[in-house]
């Protein structure tokens, strides 16, 4: 039976960040838009990031389920995994996993309610079949390549967008542009985790997008899902002078090019990188939610 403190492990708290940045960045986007609008912002930005929580938690026990009833994690050199170490039956990984997406789901039905976009409700089901179809299913297109393409698409354009809509009933340039950002932050924690397992992913029979680019291309692309979202930032700043501060964080970027790029780290010297990668993504994140809010208190002087 596994522990409290491995189920906790299980759930890979350090891709947390992942739910985290982008509801922060909407928010901040939402703010923007519209200013801060009370119980509205508060409430629905809550209700945004305990979706977002379950989702990512709720990915991650299915993708522990599914790789591990598949053998792919009999030679792991990442985290540790419930149900290829185990720890804990199959069975029991996926009720955590389908518990995970039904909690998201009750925060996503009451914040839908809140806005009054029905329709919306769609988009969650969409969340919720990608993230068990990630590992999961006869073909999981996680085993196909297309990890990081979804991941871009439900944990950065989504994700920031429909905060951002959700808040406000409306989306903008600045939106798309934030959530590419967001986006790509996204896939360069999914990049270290594949990156990392390249060799046991290959022997399995899993065709990550790592897989398919070899070594060296996959820590180009790492670099560009570092760098890139600051160039996309930079015309936000133009009309919204207090998100600059983001531009701060490019200095987190310095360790992990450093260990990937640098010194190809290999790996378990690359589960350092996953926790600077889920920093940076977090501390962006973060940042784009205090500059919109500078900005409106300056304006208020």
């Amino acid at each position: 039976m596994a522990s409290v403190s491995q189920w906790i492990e299980g759930a890979r708290p350090r891709t947390l960040p992942a739910a985290f940045a982008p509801v922060a960045a909407g928010v901040g986007l939402s703010i923007h838009h519209a200013g801060f609008l009370g119980a509205t912002t508060a409430v629905r930005g809550l209700l945004a990031l305990g979706l977002a929580l379950a989702l990512q938690v709720g990915v991650n026990y299915a993708n522990d389920y599914s790789d591990g009833i598949r053998g792919t994690d009999e030679d792991r050199v990442g985290p540790f995994r419930l149900t290829g170490s185990g720890a804990a039956p199959a069975s029991t990984v996926k009720r955590a996993a389908f518990l995970s997406f039904g909690i998201g789901g009750l925060f996503g039905l009451v914040l839908v309610a809140l806005a009054g976009a029905w329709w919306m409700l769609l988009v969650g089901v969409a969340c919720v079949l990608a993230a068990w179809f990630y590992t999961g299913g006869k073909r999981p297109y996680g085993y196909l390549g297309f990890g990081e393409v979804m991941v871009f698409i439900f944990f950065g354009l989504v994700a920031v967008m429909g905060t951002s809509y959700l808040i406000t009933g409306r989306t903008s340039w600045e939106d798309v542009l934030v959530a590419a950002a967001i986006g790509l932050l996204a896939c360069a924690v999914m990049l270290t985790n594949n990156l990392r397992d390249i060799p046991t992913d290959e022997v399995a029979g899993k065709r990550t997008l790592a897989v398919r680019l070899g070594d060296a291309r996959t820590r180009r692309l790492f670099a560009a899902t570092l760098l890139v979202p600051f160039l996309l930032v930079i015309p936000y700043t133009i009309v919204n002078i207090g998100v600059v501060i983001t531009l701060i964080a490019v200095v987190l970027t310095v360790h992990p090019l450093r260990l990937v790029v640098a010194e190809h780290a290999t790996g378990r010297s690359l589960i350092p990188v996953l926790g600077a990668a889920g920093k940076l993504e977090a501390a962006v994140g973060l940042l784009l939610l205090i500059g919109p809010i500078l900005t409106l208190v300056l304006s208020l002087r």
